[in-house]
């Protein structure tokens, strides 16, 4: 039974984590963090990791980018691993996490969803394939309350084809001031922010006379809390190490 504390419990993607792992028989919720603190209830919420008298096998954290730099410390300090689903973290707390993975396992992903991170594969095999003579735009959508843009999945997306193109493209991310034919080497970004969307990407290869189009739309939260809660149980007992969705889809 792995135990898990959830920084964020009580936004709606802390309650999704409560209801799904609620309905599994392998993990369970000891704890979590809130700035709406409640110590009495089931389970207990505490206004800061600090306060927190439990000890979890597994953090996760789905909060904020200044709560995230903070969990970093304290994953350190009581040897915790750590699921981080925040994203729009600053340089700071991006080494200061793969700094913690020297001592304890850190699962982190901009994107927490299986579908999305096959898109990823199936993106940087058709670069692979497709070479430079088709252009690539990665178009994402989201509810109108999402703070960051381009979205954490879009960047992640954009990272990995450029990985698998060795390197080879930049990115623009708005063209309303550019006057001349589109580089070659360019990988456009595009950020929608309207309603209730969930989220939704899609990468366009765009060549000679035809358009390839691979798209990922989320129906609820759900999938991405469902996608934290497996990376929890599979993050427990191991050693230190930066994970990613990739390792577990390896191992499943």
């Amino acid at each position: 039974m792995t135990k898990i504390a959830i920084q964020g419990i009580g936004g709606r993607m802390g309650q999704a984590l409560c209801r799904l792992i609620e309905a599994r028989s392998d993990c369970q919720v000891v704890a979590g963090v809130d700035l709406r603190a409640n110590p009495a209830a089931q389970p207990p919420v505490y206004e800061s990791l600090e306060a927190m008298s439990e000890q979890p096998d597994v953090l996760i954290d789905f909060s904020s980018p200044a709560a995230t730099a903070k969990a970093v410390g304290w994953c350190a300090e009581h040897k915790v691993p750590c699921v981080i689903c925040t994203t729009g973290l600053d340089e700071t707390t991006e080494r200061a996490l793969v700094q913690l993975s020297q001592h304890v396992a850190v699962f982190k992903s901009a994107n927490m969803s299986m579908g999305i991170n096959l898109l990823i594969e199936l993106a940087r095999t058709a670069v692979q394939m497709l070479g430079e003579d088709y252009d690539i735009e990665i178009i994402e959508k989201h509810h109108h309350n999402k703070v960051d843009a381009p979205s954490g999945t879009a960047l992640m997306i954009a990272d990995e084809i450029n990985d698998a193109a060795n390197g080879a493209y930049h990115y623009v991310y708005d063209r309303h001031a550019v006057r001349q034919p589109r580089d070659k080497h360019e990988i456009g970004l595009h950020a929608v922010r309207g309603g209730s969307i969930v989220g939704e990407h899609e990468v366009l290869l765009c060549g000679p006379d035809e358009v390839i189009s691979l798209g990922h739309s989320a129906a609820s939260r759900e999938v991405f809390a469902n996608g934290a809660v497996n990376a929890a149980v599979f993050l427990a007992g191991k050693g230190p190490g930066l994970y990613s969705m990739k390792d577990m889809m390896r191992h499943e």
